[in-house]
């Protein structure tokens, strides 16, 4: 069962959160120019995206590295923001009215208190919100997040890599199900790590180039201070030893 402690407003672990930065500065945009308009198929307009783009400064998403890849902006572009804007909506932290995202007074008085916004945010990801929409490609959800955050808890406590990580949860590959072990990685990332990072509960780094590239992930302050989970008597009989 996943526990989440609560959080003081003022922890500095939250400045590892790039989706809870996202959050409080689109409220914190509503609130000050007004209403983001909206496109006719509900997209947030460009202006916004843009805006965000460079605000956000979200990790592997920054504005530099969207214009390398595309000469204007729109939501679908910017992945983060596409997946935040359905987020907050289904939290009904902001609604779509008339052509337009609005602040409602729940968005409103979760920005004043980051500790509370960013757990009704983790806690709507570890409820079976559908990152689905937000990939490259159609992954679909495999497995629970009581047995990964478990797994995780104990296997990233010195830091590993995503391989170790797929191998200990779902075994070795084999050769006759070679596209289905890509595909049950490329879901597991989507996920679930990527959603760990996003949340600013894991650090993710690469070390070596194209065929040799892994991704390293340990564990970061907001882990501690936020998740009390059933494998941590695991990580204390570890250390005693």
């Amino acid at each position: 069962m996943i526990e989440l402690l609560p959080v003081d407003d003022a922890e500095p672990a939250f400045e590892h959160s790039p989706l809870l930065k996202g959050a409080l500065l689109t409220l914190e945009f509503i609130e000050t120019n007004g209403p983001i308009g909206l496109t006719p198929s509900n997209a947030l307009k460009r202006y916004f995206v843009e805006w965000a783009a460079e605000a956000f400064a979200w990790p592997n998403y920054t504005a530099e590295e969207l214009y390398h890849l595309n000469k204007v902006l729109n939501e679908g572009d910017f992945m983060p923001l596409f997946m935040l804007h359905d987020l907050l909506n289904s939290l009904k932290l902001v609604r779509r009215k008339k052509g337009a995202v609005h602040i409602t007074k729940l968005g409103k008085q979760l920005r004043s208190h980051p500790g509370a916004l960013w757990a009704v945010l983790a806690e709507r990801i570890f409820g079976g919100f559908n990152v689905t929409p937000y990939a490259r490609y159609d992954v679909p959800f495999v497995g629970n997040w009581d047995v990964f955050l478990g797994v995780i808890n104990v296997e990233t406590h010195s830091g590993c890599t995503d391989d170790h990580l797929y191998k200990t949860l779902f075994g070795t590959r084999r050769a006759n199900q070679e596209m289905r072990h890509v595909n049950l990685r490329s879901a597991f990332y989507v996920h679930c790590l990527r959603s760990l990072v996003w949340l600013g509960l894991l650090h993710e780094s690469t070390v070596g180039e194209g065929l040799n590239r892994q991704r390293i992930f340990t564990k970061l302050p907001l882990w501690f201070a936020a998740l009390r989970l059933e494998t941590d008597t695991f990580i204390i009989e570890r250390q005693v030893h």
